[in-house]
């Protein structure tokens, strides 16, 4: 009984690990879309997708920024682990931005915009 508990553990660990390994979702950039990255400047300075634009989702500014946008927009934001990310996505709804996609951190962005990254 004991073997059968641990081999059925060790099978569900299995199935938890395989399933956080699964790729993003591809994401269609199109010619108007606007992609941000919401890390700091000295991060943004470190490596950033190619065309991003940089505002700061931790700056007292960044309301007022994303404020100037158009709501109608396409949007596509993301940080270095994914948290941020998702603070300024669920920001830019609140202001009636319809059209945002929280791309997570970094490289998951790369990947799935398939946009390189580039340093300053």
């Amino acid at each position: 009984m004991r073997k059968l508990l641990a081999l059925l553990s060790l099978a569900f660990a299995a199935t938890l690990a395989l399933a956080g390994c699964s790729s993003p979702a591809p994401v269609t950039v199109g010619e108007d879309t606007v992609i941000i990255d919401v890390r700091t400047p000295a991060e943004y300075a470190e490596g950033h997708l190619d065309g991003a634009v940089n505002i700061d989702v931790s700056s007292p500014g960044f309301a007022d920024a994303i404020a100037e946008l158009p709501v109608d927009g396409e949007y596509v934001v993301y940080c270095r682990s994914g948290n941020r990310s998702a603070q300024a996505a669920s920001i830019m709804r609140d202001q009636g931005f319809e059209h945002v996609i929280d791309a997570g951190a970094l490289s998951d962005a790369s990947t799935t915009t398939g946009i390189g990254i580039v340093t300053e």
